[in-house]
């Protein structure tokens, strides 16, 4: 049992894993999942209460599971929920007379798996701005705080609690059914929930702005939910693709950062602080996802360039090859100028920086490229590699003044410097 002053730490521990099973669950009864949430708050504040004094029960899910369930049937008898959600509850049983509340702790005896794939459905709602998605996603499925929603993406934690509010409300106003989308609909959708966790864990991995080159905290919530969803529909190939892909990202998490902080290129990480665990597990999600058949989708080509990273021995070593030929399918099945850009950068390392170069500037004048730091990055490196060092140096200046993420300024600042030196790399 905890000591009397680990338990609040203990408490929220407990709730950050049990809170989406208790919300999916209250969900598909009361309808509303901000009524699901407050009510699962209650059952948090009776455990504040209590269990500083009484100790942490033997099954703490199921505790607040009870608590939570508790709340729900004392609002609909005594305080008189909302009458649309009351009749919701009831209609369940109506036909045969049974209380309604019968109804509700059969529903929270189910199993919970069509609830939470509900529940991520729900969050991830094409009805809600992609901000919201990703706000709701992090506060109901991975049960983050408002203020950790805020810091993981560096915005005022009153504009998240504001998105989070409002994307409840329309969720309730629009009468968003609490369901799994079922034929075509379904994989429509869920490209939109593959969307919402690629956005979480890229924002981790590679962060927009700020101190911070990497926030490992939404990588790992990004990949934990992931795991979630392959297990909730593991019939579904780009499911297990975005899961691999973050496996093996997630990998060289450690090794992209220096002592200080400071970024590390591909060519400068220490390959034995890579984690084999994670790479292991990516290549079995994509064997997963290989082994279902069917052409492969965005995510699952994507995870297997990934692989092919994971899985060399060094820079020099790595199948460039066969990564520009994975980019040319890439770009078949979702084009974008950034899958181009990337795929330039392989073939820089296919086949020398020259032929690269004249590759780079047919996307100069890309709209969407326009403003984007890593052009000019890009550029500069492959300038430097063909020893023209003066517009090397002009690349990686305008490269700096683009990024709002002050690592990769100073990574390219120090490139800029290093153009000026001579014999250096």
């Amino acid at each position: 049992m905890a000591s009397a002053h680990d338990v609040p730490a203990a408490i929220e521990a407990i709730y950050r894993i049990e809170s989406p099973r208790i919300v999916a669950g209250l969900t598909r009864i009361v309808g509303d999942v901000g009524v699901a949430e407050d009510l699962a708050q209650d059952a948090l504040l009776a455990a504040l209460e209590q269990w500083p004094a009484s100790g942490i029960p033997e099954n703490p899910g199921a505790w607040l599971m009870a608590a939570a369930r508790h709340r729900a049937v004392d609002r609909v008898r005594h305080e008189r929920m909302r009458a649309r959600k009351h009749e919701e509850i009831g209609r369940a049983r109506a036909a045969d007379g049974a209380d309604p509340t019968d109804a509700m702790d059969a529903a929270l005896d189910d199993p919970i798996g069509d609830d939470l794939l509900r529940l991520v459905f729900l969050t991830c709602h094409p009805v809600l701005s992609l901000e919201a998605r990703i706000a709701l996603t992090l506060r109901l499925l991975g049960g983050l705080t408002t203020e950790e929603i805020a810091r993981g993406f560096l915005t005022g934690e009153p504009t998240v609690a504001q998105r989070i509010v409002r994307a409840k409300r329309t969720l309730a106003e629009q009468r968003v059914p609490f369901e799994v989308p079922r034929g075509a609909a379904l994989g429509e959708r869920l490209a939109g929930v593959l969307a919402v966790l690629y956005l979480i864990f890229n924002e981790g991995y590679t962060a927009t702005a700020g101190a911070e080159w990497t926030r490992p905290p939404l990588c790992l919530e990004a990949l934990r939910l992931g795991r979630v969803l392959a297990g909730l529909l593991p019939g579904e190939p780009e499911v297990h693709g975005l899961v691999a892909l973050m496996e093996f990202q997630a990998s060289r998490l450690r090794a992209r950062r220096g002592p200080s902080g400071a970024i590390l290129r591909l060519a400068e990480q220490d390959r034995t602080l890579w984690d084999q665990t994670l790479v292991r597990r990516g290549v079995a999600a994509l064997q997963r996802a290989r082994d279902l058949g069917g052409p492969p989708g965005k995510h699952l080509l994507e995870a297997e360039i990934a692989a092919c990273h994971a899985l060399a021995r060094s820079v020099e070593t790595t199948e460039w090859a066969r990564i520009v030929q994975l980019y040319d399918r890439l770009l078949e099945v979702a084009p974008s100028p950034v899958v181009a850009l990337n795929r330039v950068v392989a073939v820089s390392m296919a086949s020398g920086p020259e032929q690269a170069l004249v590759l780079l500037d047919t996307l100069a004048g890309v709209p969407q490229l326009r403003g984007y730091h890593l052009l000019p990055a890009v550029r500069g490196d492959f300038l430097f590699r063909l020893g023209r060092r003066a517009e090397a140096r002009a690349e990686f200046e305008r490269a700096a003044a683009l990024t709002r993420n002050d690592r990769e300024r100073e990574l390219l600042l120090a490139r800029s410097q290093a153009c000026t030196e001579p014999g250096s790399s």
